[in-house]
């Protein structure tokens, strides 16, 4: 049996006072991966446990903190990381693969059927270990020390990071020269955001969240210092700062450079396990539309084979994607316009041309532009999803619309995390 944390897995308002804790039988888990027990005609969250489990904990009304485990479930697994009770940047590294797989594909089955919908929905693709490309951590000065992580869970906590088995090696072995950077950068009590990635020709550093007590030369210094430790390239604030090498990202046959502190898919393993769905099912497709399009994660690779034409809202993202289209060669046409799909979605008029659609909209989901090509003739579409509950209200309008969905695939890409990405096919008769 796993030994259980010494201290609680994470801050609790909830005393520990002799008696207080009591025996708890965990049915199911929720939505954010934490354990769920009935209790006086309620549902009591418990995290770091498992259905089926008998466990001690303390706590009052929705939520309670664990004490110990009395009978441990046959699924529970050794977690990797010596942070796992602490840091909250995973949730369900105590449970074993195959479970936390189906864990996965049940949150996008619960979405659907909370609309009424039943869909063919596959097996959940999980993302590897030691694979995550992109990390936003934080930094902070406690007392006489800079402690550099990922906060706690629902807790202000910063706990000290010194190893992580989602990240790729070469970020968690940045991590002690990240943490000397950020020293130079905090003044006082403020909390930075240091946004790392590993692409093609390095690491590429964003920094922001900076106090505007800090001095110039204390800027400059923090650039030369992560210069010296082999960054790629270092953004404050989202301007460009230094560049010792262009950080490229590689997207079919195109090079992208992505903008400082701009979108990215998070594992590019996941990243081209979707492109590969969404470019089989739109395949043979002339004309593309790609509504959120980001930088191009799909774009850049549709147009191998089809005219891309690209909507995204951010002004940083339509640059950095019309600079890989013409720095590619062998692509259709691409063209790329900056608009506001929430509130200027793409007509179903403006669709009458267009073959086949990818949405990737962020986790507020697209209800204004599934409204319009729900009344669109555009015959197949593929919806790429980091929300399952935003995802199921907009196949509840695209299915009355007349589309129907041929399949849908779980991404797990952020590793032993409550989050699920979803790729839905739909089809629909012109």
């Amino acid at each position: 049996m796993p030994a259980p944390p010494p201290d609680p897995p994470h801050e609790t308002h909830v005393p520990r006072k002799p008696g207080a804790a009591r025996r708890l039988v965990i049915d199911h888990l929720g939505a954010q991966g934490d354990g769920r027990a009935r209790e006086d005609g309620g549902w009591l969250s418990v995290a770091y446990t498992l259905p089926g489990e008998v466990v001690e904990a303390v706590g009052a009304g929705e939520r309670a903190a664990l004490v110990r485990i009395l009978e441990p479930s046959p699924e529970r697994a050794e977690p990797l990381c010596r942070h796992f009770w602490r840091c909250g940047g995973c949730q369900l590294q105590h449970l074993s693969p195959t479970p936390y797989a189906a864990f996965k594909r049940e949150l996008v089955v619960w979405a659907l059927a909370a609309r009424g919908l039943a869909a063919e929905v596959a097996e959940t693709w999980v993302t590897p270990a030691g694979s995550r490309r992109r990390a936003a951590l934080a930094a902070r000065r406690v007392g006489r020390e800079v402690r550099l992580g990922f906060h706690a869970a629902r807790s202000h906590e910063l706990v000290a990071l010194e190893e992580c088995p989602v990240m790729r090696p070469a970020m968690a072995a940045a991590l002690p020269r990240l943490k000397a950077i950020a020293a130079g950068l905090i003044t006082g009590p403020e909390t930075i955001s240091l946004l790392m990635t590993e692409t093609d020709s390095g690491l590429d550093l964003s920094v922001s969240g900076l106090s505007k007590t800090l001095k110039p030369l204390a800027r400059a210094e923090g650039v030369a210092a992560a210069l010296q430790a082999g960054f790629a390239r270092v953004s404050i604030e989202g301007g460009d700062m230094l560049t010792a090498r262009r950080p490229q990202i590689r997207l079919g046959k195109a090079a992208l450079l992505p903008p400082p502190g701009g979108f990215l898919q998070a594992s590019a393993e996941a990243e081209a396990e979707m492109a590969r769905l969404v470019g089989g099912h739109l395949a043979g497709a002339g004309e593309v539309a790609d509504l959120f399009a980001g930088a191009g994660t799909f774009a850049l690779r549709l147009a191998e084979v089809s005219s891309v034409h690209a909507y995204e809202g951010d002004a940083g993202a339509v640059e950095a994607l019309k600079e890989a289209a013409r720095g590619a060669g062998g692509l259709k046409p691409v063209s790329a316009a900056r608009r506001d799909l929430f509130r200027n979605p793409l007509a179903a008029l403006e669709l009458s041309r267009i073959d086949g659609v990818v949405l990737d909209p962020p986790r507020a989901g697209a209800a204004a532009q599934a409204a319009e090509l729900a009344r669109s003739r555009v015959p197949k579409a593929a919806y790429v999803s980091c929300d399952p509950a935003t995802l199921a209200r907009d196949l509840r309008t695209l299915v009355d619309g007349g589309y129907r969905i041929a399949s849908i695939h779980p991404i797990d890409q952020f590793l032993w995390s409550q989050h699920v990405e979803a790729v839905a096919l739909l089809e629909k008769d012109r």
